[in-house]
């Protein structure tokens, strides 16, 4: 017992002259309870997107887009999928290799897929290619994907789908309830291959049916599965965009951020970031906010611009 005892005394003196011998110990102390869960600063991400954007003067790489962002100062790199050349096993574990290296996180995969389409085996196809890039999300160590409704196709291209401000007419003898019905049934046969994975689906306001957030609101709340969520895009609102951003927030898994120096590929909105920053704040979003480039400055001076611009929005 004397022997516990003066243990006891020791311990509990040495841990005393511990404190007594680090200057500022109590303050340092102090200071660590008041910063407890103090919200920290946004992750910035990029998208590979941003230094590709579908040019044929800036078709770079995976590898060499992940090299260009370490070199930047991002925090992470969000791929865009019909970007890659090579999805073969090695390609991915080197592409992750890289950016684990340059202190990246891989933090997104951007794909595309419309789900829209009265032909079963046009849905089933998709069906299957959603499931291939949750799986390849997977392999890569990637948390979330981006999927959209799809849209009606009827438009000649997708210039004319942006000269029309994103609206199409709907397939003769169709409505929007035979398109959300044909979605949602399609996503809730992605979502058992997205639970195995651990990979949540960010269904984005990307045109189409999920033009609006009440669009993208509507199939996200009817399927009502944790393992699908929202990909809030700051550039794909053409109308009542902050009030948009406001419905849309409280569903955010990922968000994507546009900017426009030298003026942007199809239009040039004018996107208030330290409002945005506030909104997500509002909802207490902690996740990556994704450059997406879509001007038309090079992007050797346009990025730096641009994260500088979302540093200062998210700190």
């Amino acid at each position: 017992m004397q022997r516990s005892v003066s243990r006891r005394n020791l311990l509990t003196s040495g841990v005393a002259a511990a404190s007594l011998a680090i200057p500022g110990s109590k303050l340092i102390a102090q200071n660590v309870s008041k910063d407890q869960g103090k919200r920290s600063a946004n992750a910035i991400a990029v998208s590979t997107y941003s230094y590709w954007r579908y040019r044929a003067d800036s078709k770079l790489t995976i590898e060499e887009c992940i090299e260009l962002a370490g070199d930047a100062g991002f925090d992470a790199v969000e791929i865009l999928h019909v970007q890659m050349e090579d999805q073969s096993n090695p390609t991915l574990q080197r592409i992750k290799q890289k950016a684990f290296r340059l202190g990246l996180d891989l933090c997104g995969l951007s794909t595309h897929q419309t789900f829209v389409s009265p032909d079963p085996e046009v849905r089933q196809k998709n069906i299957d290619h959603t499931i291939q890039c949750i799986e390849l999300a997977y392999s890569l160590g990637i948390p979330t994907i981006r999927v959209n409704t799809g849209r009606w196709g009827t438009s000649k291209n997708f210039d004319e789908l942006m000269a029309n401000r994103g609206i199409e007419p709907r397939l003769e003898g169709y409505t929007d309830e035979d398109g959300f019905g044909w979605v949602n049934e399609s996503l809730e046969k992605c979502l058992p291959a997205a639970e195995r994975c651990g990979v949540v689906l960010g269904l984005e306001n990307h045109w189409g049916l999920g033009r609006t957030a009440d669009g993208v609101l509507r199939v996200i709340n009817e399927i009502d599965s944790p393992w699908l969520r929202a990909t809030l895009d700051t550039g794909n609102f053409l109308e009542d965009q902050y009030s948009q951003y406001e419905k849309l927030a409280p569903e955010a898994v990922f968000v994507q951020a546009k900017t426009y120096f030298g003026g942007g590929t199809w239009y040039t909105l004018d996107i208030d970031y330290a409002k945005v920053a506030e909104i997500l704040r509002g909802v207490d979003y902690r996740g990556y906010i994704s450059l997406e480039f879509e001007g038309q400055e090079n992007h050797q001076t346009a990025i730096p611009k641009s994260l500088e611009l979302l540093r200062q929005a998210f700190a």
